[in-house]
């Protein structure tokens, strides 16, 4: 068994009620490191190209990294991963809490779903052994009662991923939720879990995460804990709502549908911000072990809409994808919101843009009041907006058709509605603006997860790791946005929490010395760097074998087409060429197609995935 893995992969065939460890290759575990470069490689190896994502030949992962349920900081983290109904491609979905180092605690590293079952089951895992369980009497619960009845039937130690009704009526903006408002939101991943029927899975051990040297492990995160970088007090203070402030002030958050400015249309942003957020919170909330404790646990609301103590804190994405993308700043109303989403499992970023899309077809006579059952959506009427995501969470009305994103509905929608449905690939936008910020630009359009705000990006590391370019550029950022993407895929698949990674560590080193000390393995920055781009090339390899090409393509509205007029980002157009052509000759990917050339994929050691790319 190699650090840092408990060893033990489950299969579990959901049509046959039948299960099976696997062992984890150890050589597999270090050339993807665990979470979605495990995830990848297995699906690439055994899903067949060209399956419906919400059949029974799709198979969905729940899978955790080499640093997860360990002295590493910001070890918290489990993915899930599948092919994406919104995409048709690769889907993957990060969350925090408690589910993933418990899950390793429960003696494995990964489990994977095959077919679908004839009734509604849950995964039970307890230290090692795993069953199925009817779970016909949790169908039609929201994520809340369904972790709480788990708990009463398990016990209290029991950690729970789910579904709730959305996942279980497969809206394609489906989440799986754990913590009652963490959320592996992204890729509609909640969807296939919903058309499997598996309502949920649940797991509780103490089994201990094998390390190659305990007492070193435990000096690592004392070193690593008064090594925190200059954001550590600011976020831990305020969590991800501290940004908002400041991504407003930059035009970074979205505004109309990513239509305005917000500095220009909407002047009450900070109503929003992090100080009034904290204000109505009850205390902090972190994940497993986690030195920041970014999220907040709520008062009870003694406002005009009613949720319950224990309510979660809104994030920033959010905070701004149903606040200032909406014109909206009642703060209740978007926390009532959010608490909508986490009950009924559903990606606050895509609700947010389902609802602006919703309000800007309303706005131009596309869709009335007769297709929204009276509802007036206009921007900013925080009561249409509560009761308009009720419909989309309940698949009622032409939420129904919300429910699906925004590039289904537009489909069905017709009548030019496409313009004003903000995706890229399928995947709805989420609230950094690419027209201003060149590593978000790059990232939602190149890599193999579409529109995702955490890919790519480039930095913080070393003096000197980096090749040296101009930041207010979108030219020369092929090399360094690489190497970036590189260590993002790294500690992604490791396990590892980006904000605990970006804002609290500061550069890659402190992630090497924690991967050398938990795994005993003689790491450099380079093997990381490829192993990165290992990872981060199947998961490519996997689209281009479904078909797809990528880069993705752009809402003109997003690239500046035509520029905002307003604003801190006024008269900004950005071309495409600038964005991709550098990047995709540093990853050695065709720029037409996004195919990663044969001599890359033999460089990676991918030599199967290339005889299949390259016959």
């Amino acid at each position: 068994m190699a650090h840092g893995f408990m060893g033990k992969i489950l299969w579990v065939d959901l049509s046959r009620k039948q299960l099976k460890d696997e062992p984890l290759d150890p050589k597999m575990g270090r050339e993807f490191l665990g979470g979605y470069g495990l995830g990848a490689r297995i699906l690439f190896s055994r899903q067949k190209a060209g399956v419906d994502p919400l059949g029974p030949d799709a198979i969905l992962g729940m899978t955790t990294g080499v640093l997860t349920g360990t002295d590493a900081l910001g070890g918290s983290r489990y993915i899930m991963v599948g092919k994406s109904p919104l995409t048709e491609g690769w889907g993957d979905a990060n969350s925090g809490g408690n589910v993933g180092p418990y899950l390793k605690f429960a003696g494995y590293d990964a489990v994977f779903f095959t077919g679908i079952s004839d009734k509604p089951v849950y995964l039970l895992i307890d230290n090692g052994k795993a069953e199925l369980k009817d779970a016909t009497h949790l169908w039609g619960k929201d994520s809340f009662e369904t972790q709480d009845i788990l708990r009463e039937a398990h016990g209290k130690d029991l950690e729970v991923a789910c579904v709730g009704p959305a996942g279980e009526k497969v809206a394609l903006i489906a989440a799986v939720m754990n913590n009652k408002g963490r959320a592996a939101g992204r890729s509609g991943l909640g969807a296939v879990m919903g058309s499997k029927k598996l309502k949920a899975i649940a797991v509780k051990g103490n089994m201990k995460v094998p390390v190659a040297d305990a007492d070193k492990s435990k000096e690592m995160r004392k070193k690593h804990m008064a090594n925190l970088g200059p954001r550590f007090d600011f976020i831990s203070a305020c969590g991800t709502p501290g940004l908002f402030n400041m991504s407003c002030e930059s035009d970074d958050a979205p505004c109309k549908n990513w239509g305005g400015a917000v500095v220009i249309d909407f002047p009450k942003y900070q109503d929003i911000s992090g100080e009034p957020v904290v204000a109505k919170q009850e205390r902090k909330y972190g994940c497993w072990r986690c030195p920041v404790a970014c999220g907040g646990i709520m008062k009870a609301s003694t406002g005009e809409y009613k949720y319950e103590a224990g309510a979660h804190k809104p994030e920033y994405e959010t905070l701004a994808m149903l606040g200032s993308n909406l014109l909206n700043n009642h703060l209740e109303s978007i926390i009532k919101a959010n608490d909508i989403c986490n009950r009924y499992g559903l990606d606050t970023i895509s609700a947010g843009a389902c609802i602006a899309f919703a309000i800007e077809c309303y706005e131009n006579g596309i869709i009335t009041k007769s297709d929204t059952d009276g509802l007036e959506m206009t921007w900013g009427n925080h009561k249409s907006i509560i009761a308009m995501l009720e419909k989309l969470a309940k698949r009622e009305g032409i939420g129904d058709i919300l429910a699906d994103g925004v590039k289904k509905a537009a489909e069905k929608i017709g009548k030019g509605s496409e313009k004003y449905a903000m995706h890229i690939a399928g995947e709805e936008i989420p609230a950094h603006d690419s027209r201003g910020g060149p590593p978000f630009a790059i990232a939602y359009g190149a890599e193999p997860t579409p529109g995702r705000h955490t890919q790519g990006g480039e930095g913080p590391f070393p003096e000197g790791a980096m090749p040296e370019f101009d930041h207010s550029s979108f030219k020369g950022r092929g090399e360094p946005h690489k190497y970036g993407s590189d260590f993002c895929q790294v500690y992604n698949a490791a396990g590892i929490c980006m904000i605990v990674f970006g804002d609290a560590y500061g550069h890659a080193d402190y992630l090497i010395e924690a991967l050398q000390t938990i795994t005993g393995w003689d790491l450099t920055r380079e093997e990381l760097q490829k192993t990165g781009e290992r990872i981060d090339n199947i998961r490519q390899a996997f689209n281009i074998r479904e078909g797809l090409t990528s880069p993705w393509k752009y809402p003109d509205r997003m690239l500046g087409v035509p520029p905002k007029t307003e604003g801190p980002r006024a008269g900004i157009t950005v071309s495409e060429d600038d964005l991709y052509n550098e990047y995709y000759a540093a990853r050695g990917w065709d720029r037409k197609t996004g195919k990663p050339s044969k001599e890359k994929l033999l460089e990676l050691g991918l030599d199967d995935v290339a005889k299949v790319l390259w016959p």
